[in-house]
């Protein structure tokens, strides 16, 4: 070790400098557009002692799930599929401690809707708008969507995963 941080760090600890907090999460915000709060983050900075937790992605439950799932239509359009994955998500996250408003970040994975012919990003913004920037919780997330040809199954539209962070 280099003598001057030796005799530095000796220094320190005579004083009884002892290592600061944790800060908080920073959530860098956008701008506003329209008179709305942005739907998503700019970024996000976790400080040094902050626990993560990582959530594989995850697809929606059927809507009746005491029936065979075989269709889109089991499983319902992109906002019904979001709304199940997320709420599968919230009861992951809870389950761990964490709450909706410790995500960080998220990715979504979408199937073109065969309706559509395209992904449905409307849909899964208004799925994910009932869980962010809510009174019920405040926070957005750092988000990341991408249209992919096909999912685990067919009958799937939408695939969400995310990070989870808190300071203690």
């Amino acid at each position: 070790m280099n003598k001057l941080v030796a005799s530095s760090l000796i220094a320190l600890a005579a004083l009884g400098a002892t290592a600061a907090p944790a800060a908080g999460i920073t959530r860098n915000t956008l701008p506003a557009t329209n008179g709305k709060p942005a739907r998503i983050l700019e970024s996000v900075e976790v400080p040094a002692g902050a626990t993560t937790l990582y959530v594989s992605g995850q697809l929606a439950s059927p809507i009746d799930p005491s029936k065979p799932a075989t269709t889109i239509a089991d499983f319902g359009d992109t906002k019904t599929q979001a709304l199940s994955t997320l709420n599968k998500i919230k009861k992951i996250v809870e389950s761990h401690g964490y709450a909706m408003s410790d995500i960080i970040k998220m990715t979504l994975f979408l199937a073109p809707d065969p309706k559509l012919g395209k992904m449905d990003f409307d849909g899964v913004n208004a799925a994910f708008e009932t869980f962010f920037n809510v009174p019920g919780n405040p926070n957005t997330v750092a988000r990341s969507a991408f249209q992919v040809s096909a999912l685990a199954g067919p009958n799937f539209l939408v695939e969400i995963e995310v990070t989870a962070a808190k300071v203690k």
